[in-house]
C-alpha cells in the first residue's frame, strides 16, 4: 500500500497544478496563509511548508508586507564586463552589451534621465576613486530598463573638481558620447583601463520595490573604476544587477562569438563526444 503524502506536499502539488494550469497566472497573488488553512483544513506551519517547497522549486516568491505570488518568468539577459582593447568603455551605457539569452531580437532598451546630486562621498567609493571620505563628489543616478522591466540601477561618481571644465556632469542629460569621451576631451583624461570589483548581496529596500522582488533575491553589485595612464582614478560607476534577470560575461583571450547562430555545430560536437570511445 502506498504511503500517503505529507500534507505540506500535497498543498504545494495543489498549488503547482494551478500555477501549471493557469489557474494561477505569472504575476498573480496566491491565497493568503488563512485562506490556504481554511481550504486545506491544515496548520500555519504546514501551510509554510508548502510555500517553501514552491520557493525552492523557483515556482513562486514572497514580498514582504504584500504576499506570495506567482514568479514571472523572465528571459535573462546578458551583461559582458570585458572589451577587446583596453580604453574601450561604450559611453553612455558604461560599455555594457547586452543580449537576450534566447534571442537578440525585439528588445527595447531605455533609461531615465540622470538624477544629478552632489554629496559627501561615501567611504567605499573614496577608496576607490582615491578621494578623500567626505569630499564632494558628483554622482549621476539612471534607472534603466529592457522591455520596459526593470532590468538594472546605475551610479556614477565623479570628483567635484573635474566639473569646472566639465560641466556637463552636472546637467541633468545624457552625455551622448559618453562621459569616458567627455573627459578625455575637457580634461585630458584619457580613460587606458578599469578594474570592475563584484560582489553578491541582499537588496536594500528601494531595489525591492524598484525591482518588485522579494528580499532575499540575490543581487550582483558591480563597481567599475576608470584610469588614465598614470592611474589617476577618473570615476566610479555602480551598477546593481537583480539575479533573476541578469547574467555576467567575462571574455579575456580570443573567444568565439557569445552565440551561434545555428546551433546544430554545437549539437553535432556534444554527438560526437557522447560517442567519443573512452
Amino acid at each position: 500500500m502506498a504511503q500517503k503524502q505529507p500534507l505540506y506536499r500535497h498543498i504545494a502539488d495543489v498549488l503547482r497544478d494551478q500555477i501549471r494550469g493557469g489557474e494561477l497566472k505569472a504575476g498573480d497573488r496566491l491565497p493568503t496563509e488563512n485562506e490556504l488553512m481554511e481550504t486545506h483544513e491544515a496548520s500555519r506551519n504546514t501551510v509554510r511548508g508548502a510555500i517553501k517547497l514552491l520557493v525552492e522549486q523557483n515556482l513562486i516568491e514572497t514580498r514582504p508586507g504584500q504576499g506570495t505570488f506567482v514568479k514571472v518568468k523572465i528571459d535573462p539577459f546578458v551583461t559582458v564586463l570585458s572589451t577587446e582593447t583596453p580604453g574601450i568603455d561604450g559611453g553612455g551605457t558604461e560599455g555594457a552589451t547586452y543580449l537576450s539569452v534566447v534571442t537578440e531580437q525585439h528588445r527595447d532598451p531605455s533609461t531615465t534621465i540622470p538624477k544629478i546630486e552632489v554629496q559627501p562621498c561615501p567611504r567605499h567609493i573614496a577608496l576607490r576613486l582615491r578621494v578623500e571620505p567626505g569630499s564632494q563628489v558628483i554622482s549621476r543616478h539612471q534607472r534603466r530598463y529592457i522591455d520596459k522591466l526593470p532590468w538594472s540601477l546605475q551610479t556614477s561618481f565623479y570628483p567635484f573638481e573635474w566639473s569646472k571644465k566639465a560641466t556637463r556632469l552636472l546637467t541633468a542629460e545624457d552625455i551622448e558620447e559618453g562621459t569616458v569621451k567627455y573627459l578625455a576631451e575637457t580634461l585630458g583624461l584619457e580613460q587606458v583601463g578599469y578594474r570592475d570589483w563584484i560582489t553578491v548581496r541582499m537588496p536594500d529596500s528601494a531595489e525591492v520595490e524598484f525591482f518588485g522582488i522579494a528580499d532575499n533575491q540575490a543581487m550582483s553589485e558591480i563597481s567599475r573604476t576608470g584610469f588614465t595612464e598614470d592611474g589617476t582614478a577618473t570615476r566610479v560607476t555602480v551598477t546593481v544587477y537583480p539575479a533573476d534577470r541578469n547574467q555576467l560575461v567575462v571574455n579575456s583571450g580570443k573567444v568565439p562569438e557569445l552565440y551561434e547562430e545555428d546551433p546544430k555545430p554545437l549539437q553535432e560536437r556534444k554527438s560526437a563526444l557522447d560517442h567519443k570511445p573512452k
